[in-house]
């Protein structure tokens, strides 16, 4: 009973304390349970449209995957012998063969040589032409894809791998766009409106007619989803008090992984490439009906001298967390005054971020470390084959990995720091790309465990960034921020597909890229400051002149 009473006046001196202090709204979270009910039932709404980012963002893995393929010799019917062959009999007079023995994908005999049936091999009329009739492709493992749909191979397989691109600029696009308008208007109402642009420009790609309107469809597809993935995080961590920041980083981003195991799944089921959009589109369904529970931030609404809605999302969180108590005697008028909104009326934008120097520092910084991080990741996830197993089984032990990575990430964060973090993921994530230049191909199970490691590792460098980004910035502009940095994040996304082309200069050319700009990301970390454990600052001046 004394040790129950003796607990209550503590707990009722800090309140008083808080409230004759008037701190920051950092001290507010710690005061009300900054990890609670509230924050748990904030993560789980959001786990939905989350869940869909990496569905789609690395949806080309599937939707444009490229099966075997061969030329269509029906041109070389001239008469009832050829139609009389078997299909073996087929390729072997209208097909040449690689040095592996395999047919060729993109070329054909210009005439039927009927002499390879008897082994010959005469070098008469043998001149090879480029496919005359379309392609026929293996449906084994994919029913139908892009490259099946608009016959996207050989000569035209650029324009299979800019899909992706197309789809990735939406994205670059989008994170400044959203950044700037959900800093102006608010986090929630940004949310559902990329919840619903998400869902619709989704499914009228699913259902395109033709390339052109596809990728228009995926580039503005992008663009909704960019909402999705910059507004949520800095909405979560913007909830939970300092001493639990690393774990909401950490915690949110294991619906990433979630994601990745349901694209896995979903593609294993469904290997039609309109019905798989549709597939990994569908959780936003329930997403636009569990938004009516969603939050607002506070400190947004506090940041802009909102003091009446924020008190009344504060009180929620504080029920919700079961103390009430301290909030009794807090008014709008008390927090108002706690988060210095004094400054309510000033606007601000991206000029922002390179007014002063110590943020014009910090965004220049994380600006190419985030472009590493992405062009790095993405160059491992879009390029899954080529390790000895099927698309679907690399995708799922991709997926596996980021588990036991982001546990251990969370244990990193919390002995070491963010900065440190940083540096070691990049640069062993380099380090496993600049191994695997080294490894035959014909050593699969070597290159797939390097490789895994190496996504493992990159994947693990993401979850920091995302955390680090919205340490750095204070609230006024970390939306802004955010949107800047996923801007040259998509930059390197955008064209890390394509570096896969240079392969046709020299076969090393691509990974000896990922590997130069992901080491070289690594070592620009160095100049940026270590956030473990500090306060989110508020204004800029915070950043400018800390205390």
């Amino acid at each position: 009973m004394l040790s129950n009473s003796t607990s209550l006046l503590q707990h009722l001196a800090s309140c008083l304390l808080w409230e004759q202090s008037k701190m920051k709204f950092s001290s507010i979270l710690s005061e009300i349970n900054g990890f609670g009910k509230f924050q748990i039932q904030l993560v789980l709404i959001q786990l939905f449209s989350r869940i869909t980012l990496p569905c789609h963002f690395l949806l080309n893995n599937f939707m444009a995957a490229v099966p075997s393929h061969h030329c269509n010799t029906t041109a070389l019917d001239e008469g009832g012998d050829f139609r009389n062959l078997t299909l073996e009999q087929r390729l072997a007079v209208g097909i040449p063969t690689e040095l592996d023995g395999t047919p060729s994908s993109c070329l054909m005999f210009s005439k039927p040589q009927y002499q390879h049936l008897s082994g010959l091999n005469s070098s008469e009329d043998t001149f090879t032409v480029q496919c005359q009739d379309g392609w026929v492709y293996d449906n084994r493992t994919f029913k139908s894809t892009l490259a099946t749909e608009w016959d996207l191979v050989c000569s035209r397989k650029g324009m299979n791998k800019a899909t992706a691109t197309f789809f990735f600029i939406g994205v670059m696009l989008g994170a400044p766009l959203f950044g700037y308008l959900s800093d102006r208007f608010g986090r929630r109402p940004l949310l559902l409106v990329s919840y619903l642009s998400s869902m619709t420009f989704a499914v009228l790609s699913a259902f395109s007619t033709s390339y052109i309107m596809f990728v228009i469809m995926r580039f503005f597809t992008g663009m909704s989803l960019a909402g999705i993935s910059i507004i949520s995080i800095v909405l979560n961590v913007e909830w939970f008090s300092v001493e639990h920041r690393t774990f909401a980083g950490v915690i949110i981003s294991l619906d990433w992984t979630v994601g990745n195991w349901l694209l896995a799944g979903i593609a294993y089921c469904i290997n039609e490439w309109r019905m798989l959009i549709l597939a990994v589109t569908s959780p936003l369904i329930l997403s636009v009906i569990a938004w009516r529970w969603l939050p607002e931030s506070a400190r947004w609404l506090l940041a802009n001298g909102k003091a009446e809605a924020a008190h009344h999302y504060i009180m929620k969180c504080a029920e919700m967390n079961n103390s009430a108590r301290c909030m009794a005697t807090v008014t709008p008028k008390v927090l108002l005054d706690s988060a210095q909104a004094e400054t309510k009326d000033k606007k601000y934008s991206f000029v922002d971020l390179f007014r002063t120097p110590n943020i014009r520092k910090r965004s220049v910084c994380l600006g190419i470390v985030w472009f590493g991080v992405a062009f790095t990741y993405y160059g491992i996830s879009l390029n899954i084959t080529g390790f000895g197993l099927n698309p679907y089984l690399t995708q799922l032990v991709f997926a596996s990995i980021e588990m036991p990575m982001k546990i251990g990430v969370y244990y990193f964060l919390e002995k070491v720091g963010r900065r440190p973090g940083e540096m070691v993921a990049l640069l062993s994530t380099g380090l496993c790309i600049f191994i695997n230049i080294f490894v035959a191909k014909d050593r699969w199970v070597i290159r797939t465990v390097v490789a895994v490691l190496g996504k493992a590792l990159s994947e693990a460098s993401f979850t920091i960034a995302f955390l680090y980004t919205t340490e750095l910035f204070p609230t006024v502009i970390r939306q802004n921020a955010v949107g800047y940095t996923s801007f040259l994040s998509r930059l390197g996304v955008s064209i890390s597909p394509l570096i896969m082309l240079l392969e046709d200069v020299w076969h090393l050319l691509p990974a000896a890229i990922y590997c130069a700009v992901a080491v070289g990301s690594g070592l620009l970390t160095s100049l940026l400051p270590e956030t473990s454990n500090t306060r989110l600052a508020e204004f800029i001046e915070d950043v400018e002149k800390p205390r």
